[in-house]
């Protein structure tokens, strides 16, 4: 615990929240003991996240409209974004997962590790307050656009449509394949198919966002 303190940069007076926040719900499933699983302090960490992302947006851009502040925030906050600090942070070594999930590669899953993020943002408000959980965001998830860089855009979709145009192929249809979770807090799986056939699929909050990532894998997937 000591050394993931030294990474997030933030000492637990308590340190059970940090406990709670690297606890997958299969971990809790398996074990009665296990009280409770990190879906909790995601949806908390989530909207700190975004509270903390949209004061930002507002500060360093005062003259940007309504629609661009919405679309900067989504990209600053977004399943990707997450997971590439929960990998700089190293969190997947420290989550508790069941042995399922363990076996299944959980602890590199993308969405596993991005939950995981903002229930750490949960568990540094709680047992510090806002100045704290804001630091940290500020620290690891808005650093870049503090010093004035903006994300590169992300829109895999449109990315994807336009190099089957180039090559006259027909054009990606998507389908929502799987729902999970509970209603506050559910997990969409999204498949692509080109000419015909299933080429990709990806995870996300949200159904644009699984789009996304499926179109973002079926990239991947093109150029290799």
């Amino acid at each position: 615990m000591e050394e993931l303190e030294q990474r997030l940069g933030y000492r637990f007076r308590d340190r059970s929240y940090l406990d709670t926040a690297l606890t997958h719900s299969s971990y809790a499933n398996e074990l009665p003991q296990v009280r409770h699983s990190n879906e909790r302090l995601e949806f908390l960490g989530d909207a700190v996240l975004g509270f903390c992302a949209a004061k930002t947006i507002c500060r360093l851009y005062p003259e940007m409209p309504e629609g661009d502040m919405t679309r900067l925030r989504s990209e600053l906050v977004c399943e990707a974004s997450l997971h590439q600090v929960a990998l700089g942070l190293g969190l997947g070594e420290h989550i508790h997962l069941g042995k399922n999930e363990q076996c299944n590669g959980g602890r590199t899953r993308p969405s596993i590790l991005a939950d995981c993020v903002e229930a750490v943002i949960a568990a540094i408000f709680l047992d510090g307050g806002l100045e704290p959980a804001e630091r940290f965001i500020a620290d690891f998830i808005l650093r870049d656009i503090r010093s004035g860089r903006r994300p590169a855009r992300t829109d895999y979709k449109t990315q994807l449509q336009e190099l089957l145009q180039r090559s006259g192929g027909a054009a990606p249809v998507y389908t929502i394949v799987d729902e999970s979770g509970p209603d506050h807090d559910k997990t969409f799986t999204a498949s692509v198919a080109l000419h015909g056939g299933a080429a990709a699929r990806g995870t996300g909050k949200s159904k644009k966002e699984a789009e996304q990532a499926a179109a973002r894998a079926a990239l991947e997937q093109l150029d290799s």
